[in-house]
């Protein structure tokens, strides 16, 4: 892909567990803008993700965002995760329970701006998320809809290269994850960065996703545009 924005990766690996073994092979190139990763549980999805942040160090393959190498195992290149740029939202959240969505928010600024600028960025994406009123509010308190707010703050308050969302909506009921997903990924597929969305839920992708990876035991098995990759399979 010729854009010096696209995320590019090529993984193989394997992972043996006890009566099993499952074996990843994937190429992909994802542009700018939203991107989304269908397949049912034990495609490999939330796997790529964790592999592209630097959670998981695959046996061969290559990544690159932006024109910047992050893993190249025949080279020995291997960025460590926070010198990748890129953030990931995990299907619990993990937000910091003992730290207010400000406080939340503001862990993902960069240490090395002032504290002041810290706190405006922060405040920013909440305003921009739509949760600037639960600043002072602490997660216990937050709803399901808010909580999912808060840690996309969190993680576009970092300024990434690429954002990483694994089942973002799966723990909202049905009708709250399809307003929400719509209204939110309007937002992100605006961002001028590769968001990369995983979901099992073949609703939600119909609907969010208009460039899709349909993913099989580990393989790509088709990509193009969700409406029709997915009216062929109903």
């Amino acid at each position: 892909m010729a854009s010096e924005l696209a995320l590019s990766a090529q993984i193989r690996m394997q992972r043996v567990a006890p009566g099993a073994r499952f074996e990843l092979d994937v190429q992909l190139e994802l542009g700018p803008g939203l991107n989304v990763l269908f397949g049912p549980s034990g495609a490999g999805k939330s796997t790529i993700l964790a592999v592209i942040a630097g959670i998981l160090r695959p046996e061969a393959g290559r990544i690159s965002l932006a024109g910047r190498t992050l893993l190249d195992v025949t080279k020995r290149v291997d960025l460590p995760p926070e010198q990748r740029h890129v953030a990931l939202v995990f299907q619990s959240l993990a937000l910091f329970p003992h730290l207010d969505a400000l406080g939340n928010a503001a862990y993902g600024v960069p240490r090395g701006l002032a504290k002041r600028e810290r706190l405006e960025r922060a405040r920013s994406w909440l305003t921009r998320m739509r949760v600037a009123h639960l600043a002072t509010r602490y997660p216990s308190s937050f709803s399901g809809g808010e909580a999912q707010r808060v840690a996309l703050a969190r993680a576009l308050a970092s300024e990434p290269s690429a954002l990483l969302l694994d089942e973002p909506f799966s723990a909202l009921d049905q009708s709250l994850a399809s307003e929400l997903a719509l209204e939110l990924t309007e937002h992100m597929a605006a961002l001028p960065l590769p968001v990369v969305l995983v979901t099992h839920d073949r609703n939600l992708a119909r609907r969010l996703g208009k460039n899709l990876t349909l993913l099989r035991a580990g393989r790509v098995e088709q990509t193009g545009l969700a409406r029709e990759l997915l009216a062929e399979r109903d």
